[in-house]
Order: C-alpha cells, then sequence, then structure tokens
C-alpha cells in the first residue's frame, strides 16, 4: 500500500501554519511572567502575578502608592473569620523578603519564608486596620527603601 502524496498547496499551507505557530511560540517566550503569590482559604487558593512589577529592578515610591490605589481587578477571597488564611510567595519573591499589607498598611513585619498564616478575623477587626466587610491586602515584595514587586487581593466576609 503506498501512501497518499500531498497536493503542493496542501504542503504550503502546513508549512506556513508551522511557521506562524513557531513565530507565535517565540514571542510568548519573550514575555516573561511575574513571580506568583497566593492566597488560600481551606482549599480555595487564588494567585495572582504582580500588579508591579519591573523584572526585578526597584520600583519607584510613587508607582508602588499607584498600584495600591488601583484594586479594580484585583482577585477575591471570601474568609470566614474563623478560618486561617495562607500566604504563599515564589522564592524568587522570599529572597529579597516580603511584607502583607492591609489596605496600604504594615500587617506583618518583611519575612524571607515562603509561607505565612494569619487568622482570618484579623482582615475584618478595625484595631488592625481592617474593614467590616472586607480589607484589600497586598503583598509587598522587598525591605527598607526597596520594593521589587506588589501583589494585591480583596478579602470579603464569608457570612
Amino acid at each position: 500500500m503506498t501512501s497518499p502524496r500531498f497536493p503542493a498547496s496542501r504542503r504550503r499551507a502546513v508549512a506556513a501554519l508551522g511557521a506562524v505557530s513557531a513565530g507565535l511560540l517565540a514571542l510568548s517566550a519573550c514575555d516573561k511572567p511575574t513571580p506568583l503569590a497566593t492566597v488560600t482559604v481551606g482549599t480555595t487558593s487564588v494567585n495572582s502575578e504582580a500588579a508591579c512589577y519591573q523584572d526585578g529592578d526597584p520600583l519607584k515610591a510613587a508607582d508602588v502608592q499607584k498600584c495600591l490605589k488601583e484594586t479594580d481587578d484585583v482577585k477575591t477571597v471570601k474568609v470566614d473569620p474563623d478560618a486561617t488564611v495562607r500566604f504563599g510567595v515564589d522564592p524568587k519573591i522570599a529572597d529579597n523578603g516580603w511584607t502583607i499589607l492591609m489596605n496600604g498598611q504594615p500587617l506583618t513585619e518583611s519575612s524571607k519564608k515562603t509561607y505565612r498564616t494569619i487568622p482570618g478575623s484579623v482582615f475584618f477587626n478595625q484595631q488592625y486596620g481592617g474593614g467590616a466587610k472586607g480589607s484589600t491586602i497586598s503583598i509587598l515584595e522587598g525591605s527598607g527603601q526597596k520594593a521589587f514587586g506588589l501583589w494585591s487581593f480583596k478579602i470579603e466576609k464569608d457570612d
């Protein structure tokens, strides 16, 4: 049995499709994803790439402040006040140290661990700067005066 021959037009179409695919693959390799930050409550996890990030270069303070205010497109996590909220960061973030901010104010000290836990009730407690219905939580990569990235999440009360 002989194999069927493809007409020249079909071979050209297949070659063109292969060239386009290779070109798209090469272009997609140019955009490096930012390191991820993850928030987990119970069995629900959400992760996000940075809202502000310059491939490891320090951010300007004005850029960090601007990113802290841009909360329209951040992912939301529902939290029962009795639950434990777990924060995890890519080791690349942990190497520079990271701080959890609540509504733009430091909630924790800088850490170089990749994982932290906080009781859910903290995010709804005005004593800590939380709101009755929820808060915006940000992970700030860096310590001291240098910030390298910012990841934000909304935490809403799960009644």
